[in-house]
């Protein structure tokens, strides 16, 4: 059973957390954040005095509290409609451009930069993309660049490559059967999944926190991945997320978030909903 955190010892987190690294969980959603601090503290088999003395006196222990505050919850080909809207309805207006700039933010262990690929190049679009992923939690990012998965964990997720693949018989669209061995290399005894190479060179993975609001890589991006990131945020904070994504798309970019969010006012009058995802709009 999680600790229950108190409003004054949740304020008293957020606040030393802020003090004593470049974090600042401020506009997090209470309710989210709370609940991740009780696992944190249950996990721990700790109190709030302890975990804030032991975060205050010590940077790696505070990494790792960091780390274990975020969501890491993915997988490949995450809710399969919408990587096949996105191979169907995007990619190939996006196919005559000399250069792909994509931006995974939030992107976790990766599966769903390397879902990215898969499409990429299934459309013959890899060699001309640019991938840059990123994400606050420096462990799964480690996770990210090395692509490889536990395959107990992830073959479940097989099922979502199959409907996107069109390894399911439905040919409605002209998709063909795309083998497993095509992406990856597969070991059941040896319980892994791993990404085939010629992906694993593909995409550069950084760390980044969004609430900082500061892009240190630079020019804009065709397309901007972003899924059931910004549903921790509150309203505050997601409108300065959305702000920053529109301000670093190209003209007509695209957008795409989970399926539970939606983009807040005063920024969703500059999106236009298209699909499963959402556009710049080319004027404002």
């Amino acid at each position: 059973m999680e600790t229950e955190v108190k409003d004054r010892d949740f304020r008293l987190f957020v606040k030393t957390v802020r003090q004593y690294s470049k974090y600042d969980f401020s506009d997090y959603s209470d309710k989210s954040l709370k609940r991740m601090v009780a696992k944190v503290l249950s996990d721990n088999k700790t109190d709030i005095n302890t975990l804030l003395c032991n975060i205050s006196n010590n940077r790696e222990y505070l990494d790792n509290i960091i780390n274990k505050l975020t969501v890491t919850t993915t997988e490949l080909f995450r809710d399969p409609l919408v990587w096949k809207y996105l191979r169907k309805n995007v990619l190939p207006g996006l196919k005559t451009w000399s250069t792909i700039n994509i931006w995974h933010a939030g992107c976790s262990a990766g599966q769903e930069v390397y879902s990215m690929l898969i499409l990429l190049n299934e459309a013959g679009m890899l060699e001309r993309a640019r991938i840059i992923a990123t994400d606050i939690n420096s462990e799964v990012l480690g996770i990210a660049r090395s692509g490889k998965y536990r395959y107990s964990f992830n073959k479940g997720y097989l099922d979502n490559f199959d409907l996107v693949m069109g390894n399911k018989g439905d040919k409605s669209d002209g998709v063909t059967h795309v083998p497993y061995s095509r992406y990856l290399d597969i070991d059941s005894e040896l319980d892994t999944i791993s990404i085939k190479p010629f992906l694993l060179e593909k995409p550069v993975f950084k760390r980044h926190d969004l609430v900082a609001g500061e892009i240190t890589f630079p020019g804009k991006f065709d397309l901007v991945i972003c899924r059931n990131v910004v549903i921790y945020f509150n309203y505050s904070l997601q409108s300065r997320i959305f702000e920053m994504f529109y301000n670093h798309l190209h003209p007509g970019g695209f957008l795409v978030i989970g399926n539970h969010e939606k983009i807040a006012a005063p920024v969703s009058d500059r999106f236009i909903k298209t699909g499963r995802t959402y556009k710049k709009a080319v004027t404002f």
